[in-house]
């Protein structure tokens, strides 16, 4: 990965934490409602994985979906306005938080039910795989959703069929508020894939680079000869979504994470490299800071939908 890529990667990871942050304050100020879902903390996994996918591959996700978002191509605009509910939103401010969408930059949308998105992700890659496309699709999913049968479908429909999907597991170490040691008998979740004969692996998902090369290789594999697991361990540093007490998780433990920090990490390789001074990445982050800021005016400015669309916009393809 040469130099302009890394910083372009390190401008995207800088404005999903921004854009994240500044969310967290709109919800707290009453103007966003619903839930919410932040990526704090997981923003290596998302970057990684999907710099490393073909314009053609699919990407589907849970409900933690801003930061794939924005990393599949949506503008902030778009993701701000969604969130507040406007019409310039990505799904006409019908969707909220967790259904952001673009069928044209090839994301299918964050889905609210945990693990329920696999089936699609299953369907998706055998629809490429009958059209005899290259394409392969990517699909996000917590360990929580391990625990889930549609997981355990999918995986042994596209392991059958020997489908071109790559499975990404976000172990960020608790399904809402339970650890994943309490509720899976197995805490390394890519063994999981064993049972179906798929091949897997683990990355540290707080190493953007790290996680870039693990999916490089995997989606190779996947387009050669079928579907593969890849575990990537994560840590949220906010709560669930921003209802979320807490009360399960030490101050320690957290502050440990912060140290961890997947932004931090890589502005420190990045201050190794040649060329790239403490001005460089200032501009990077003041850029991501500007681009938020001008998102939210955006949103703040749009106009509200209409009942014109109440009952418009419900099947594939239709128009208001």
């Amino acid at each position: 990965m040469d130099q302009k890529e890394k910083l372009r990667l390190y401008h995207e990871m800088v404005l999903i934490r921004r854009l994240e942050e500044r969310s967290a304050d709109l919800y707290r100020e009453g103007k966003i409602g619903g839930f919410l879902h932040l990526y704090i903390g997981q923003e290596a996994v998302g970057c990684g994985v999907i710099s490393a996918r073909r314009p053609q591959d699919r990407v589907i996700t849970a409900y933690r979906d801003h930061g794939i978002a924005i990393s599949c191509g949506m503008q902030p605009e778009a993701v701000m306005a969604e969130l507040l509910g406007k019409d310039t939103g990505c799904s006409r401010g019908m969707g909220g938080s967790m259904h952001m969408a673009d069928v044209d930059l090839n994301f299918w949308g964050g889905h609210a039910i945990v693990g329920a998105h696999l089936p699609l992700a299953t369907g998706m890659a055998w629809a490429d795989k009958h059209r005899g496309s290259d394409a392969a699709t990517i699909c996000f999913f917590g360990e929580g959703a391990t625990n889930i049968g549609y997981f355990h479908e999918a995986l042994n429909l596209s392991m059958v069929w020997k489908l071109p999907v790559l499975w990404v597991c976000e172990n960020n170490e608790y399904a809402m508020g339970t650890a994943v040691e309490r509720a899976s008998a197995v805490d390394e979740i890519r063994r999981k894939a064993d049972g179906y004969g798929m091949p897997n692996a683990s990355v540290d998902g707080m190493q953007i680079l790290e996680v870039h090369r693990a999916a490089k290789q995997a989606l190779d594999h996947v387009r050669k000869h079928g579907p593969f697991l890849l575990e990537a361990i994560t840590y949220r540093f906010m709560g669930h979504s921003m209802g979320d007490p807490e009360r399960y998780r030490e101050s320690d433990e957290i502050r440990k994470w912060r140290e961890n920090d997947p932004i931090g990490i890589f502005r420190k390789h990045l201050q190794g490299i040649k060329g790239v001074g403490e001005k460089t990445l200032e501009r990077e982050e003041t850029r991501a800071e500007e681009q938020v800021e001008a998102a939210i005016r955006f949103a703040e400015e749009s106009p509200d939908p209409t009942l014109d669309n109440l009952m418009s916009l419900i099947y594939a393809g239709e128009e208001s």
